[in-house]
Parts: structure tokens; sequence; C-alpha cells
């Protein structure tokens, strides 16, 4: 099979925003100062760990389909989708927030471009169902830490 120009672009589009979620996890995991300090650290390295996975599941995925993945600096700089990461030292309540908001954003971005993907190819599709999941759950997992409990009250009306 080879990649039409939309399937390229979609998932080259996924591509950037993994390796940046990764960079950009990286530098959470070195900058992290605060509370939960120990724990916060080891989480990012899980997060990292099956990240950098994904994106190179995702570019050898394309090189199958005869496309070409593009992981350069500058292309990932310019095409990605995830906000810049502030320097210095962060909180550990601050990291949480920004590494969800990252996380999501990646979701969004897969999201977004899934259903022309499994259109040309489903076997890409199922890449991304995958992804998302495990995303969608490291999402929840970090995001709890800085979330106050709901009153039962507040639960069950929920449903």
């Amino acid at each position: 099979m080879h990649a039409s120009e939309t399937l390229s672009n979609n998932l080259q589009s996924v591509l950037v925003d993994l390796i940046e979620l990764h960079v950009q996890g990286k530098q959470a995991h070195w900058s992290v100062v605060g509370k939960n300090f120990r724990d916060l650290h080891l989480q990012l390295d899980e997060i990292i760990v099956d990240v950098r996975e994904f994106s190179d599941q995702v570019a050898e995925r394309m090189r199958a389909l005869d496309a070409m993945p593009d992981g350069r600096s500058e292309t990932v700089t310019k095409a990605t989708n995830l906000p810049k990461f502030p320097d210095g030292e962060v909180d550990t309540a601050e990291t949480v927030t920004l590494i969800t908001e990252r996380l999501d954003a990646t979701v969004a971005n897969m999201r977004k471009v899934h259903n022309e993907v499994d259109e040309e190819d489903p076997t890409s599709a199922d890449l991304l169902h995958a992804f998302i999941e495990k995303l969608e759950q490291y999402s929840w997992m970090v995001s709890a830490e800085n979330r106050k409990p709901r009153k039962r009250s507040e639960m069950k009306s929920a449903h």
C-alpha cells in the first residue's frame, strides 16, 4: 500500500505531537520540584517511555506505507499542536496541569485525524486507538493528583 498525501500528512501530524510530548515530558521530568516529587518524577518516566515507543510505531508505520516521517527538531517545533513548556523549575501541581494539557492536546489531534486515517488505512487507525486509550488513561491518572474528591451527591447527579 502507498499512503496518500492526506494519510501521510495525518500520520506526520500525530508523529510530531508524540515527539514533542516525549521531549516536553523529559523537560518536565528534569524540572519538576515540590510535594510528591518522586511519584510524579517516576510517573513521567512511564509516560515518556510509552510515548517514545508510540512515535517509533507511527514512523515505522509511515515507512511501511511508503511515506517519509520527519522527526527533525525544526519540523517538530514548526508543526506541533502542543504549547511550549515553560523554562526553569516547575512546581508539581503546575507540572500535573501542564502534562495533562499536553496529553489531552495529543489525543485531540489523534481524534481529529482519526476518521480520515481510518477511511484509508484501518490498520493505522488501530494504532491510533491504542495510543488514545493509553494517553487518556495517563491523563486521568496524572490529573487525579490535583483533583479534590467530589461529594457523593455530586457523583449521583452526574450519572
